[in-house]
């Protein structure tokens, strides 16, 4: 990768959708050439896909939650057996294996409290091998973005 293919990343991930001609013109390629070269960065995994940004509040998705799963084990079972197990929960928006006092870090979004309470009996109460739980309600976002420093 050359600083070109890091110009084309910063472009796409700002706005997958700009055309490719616009794109060229931006990093100072011919469209054919720019167009070359999302392929094989494609080819290559380091453009995994693309997707819509959402807004979650209008979703109704007004609250963000972390929380803080510690599990009974570090067992291969036990940890087999939650990892499925998060999987099949649509709540669960992230999950993170993690060092520290905790064993995982999920993310969750919700309508308002009364809906993470759902969340919380419906879902993450099922989960197995789970210890303790800490759950940390986000009051505002100072930062936020999908977007991954490119450094060439």
């Amino acid at each position: 990768m050359d600083r070109i293919d890091g110009s084309i990343l910063r472009h796409l991930q700002r706005n997958s959708a700009i055309p490719v001609s616009e794109l060229a013109n931006d990093v100072g390629l011919s469209a054919s050439a720019c167009h070359r070269r999302i392929k094989l960065l494609e080819d290559d995994g380091v453009i995994e896909g693309y997707a819509a940004r959402i807004d979650r509040a209008k979703l109704g998705l007004k609250i963000m939650v972390f929380v803080e799963i510690a599990l009974t084990s570090q067992s291969q079972d036990v940890l087999n057996a939650f990892e499925q197990a998060v999987l099949r929960f649509e709540d669960i928006l992230e999950c993170h294996l993690t060092t520290g006092d905790a064993d995982y870090l999920l993310r969750i979004a919700a309508r308002d409290v009364a809906d993470y309470d759902g969340i919380h009996r419906n879902c993450l109460a099922k989960l197995p091998g789970v210890s303790s739980m800490q759950t940390s309600f986000i009051l505002r976002s100072i930062k936020g973005t999908q977007e991954f420093p490119v450094r060439i």
